[in-house]
């Protein structure tokens, strides 16, 4: 969405994506437990993949549901994997490297934090997700095809001497 229409329709979009991982997954951790939590963010997750409203075809890649979800179960973990996202985003301008990275950063992350074993497993589960809703893009990636972001766009470039008035 923000590649394709910019900023001011992107960042909403990506909001309400976290959002709606972060919010089930947050008060499902609260009222009950991590595996109630990392249940309600993987529901989360599966419906932003494959919606209901159309048709269970094609959704999202999950990212930043995923996000949601784990800042609602795993603060920790999911503020540091949002750090390993900008990171990488940052240094590459891949918005899928930078979601490939930082997925595979989070199961590692709950571990070396010591979270209990359904976030661990949560996160073994979203990484492996988030690799095979990017197979396209690591195809790209390999191949050196895969488009950059450009954080600004480019001016357009005068069309040549012809376009200069004449003296």
């Amino acid at each position: 969405m923000w590649r394709v229409y910019g900023r001011w329709y992107g960042l909403p979009v990506v909001l309400v994506d976290a959002a709606k991982g972060f919010v089930p997954a947050l008060v499902a951790t609260q009222v009950h437990s991590h595996l109630a939590g990392v249940l309600a963010g993987g529901a989360a997750m599966l419906g932003h993949w494959r919606p209901l409203f159309l048709g269970l075809r094609r959704g999202g890649k999950i990212v930043a549901t995923t996000g949601g979800a784990f800042l609602g179960v795993a603060p920790v973990v999911g503020g540091i994997g949002a750090g390993v996202w900008i990171l990488t985003f940052a240094l590459f301008r891949y918005a899928s490297l930078a979601s490939i990275v930082a997925g595979l950063s989070l199961p590692a992350l709950a571990a070396v934090l010591g979270y209990p074993w359904p976030v661990i497993a949560f996160a073994g589960a979203a990484a492996a997700a988030i690799l095979v809703l990017h197979r396209a893009n690591i195809r790209r990636l390999a191949t050196g095809t895969e488009s950059r972001f450009e954080l600004r766009r480019r001016a357009k470039s005068p069309a040549g001497p012809s376009s200069t008035p004449a003296a």
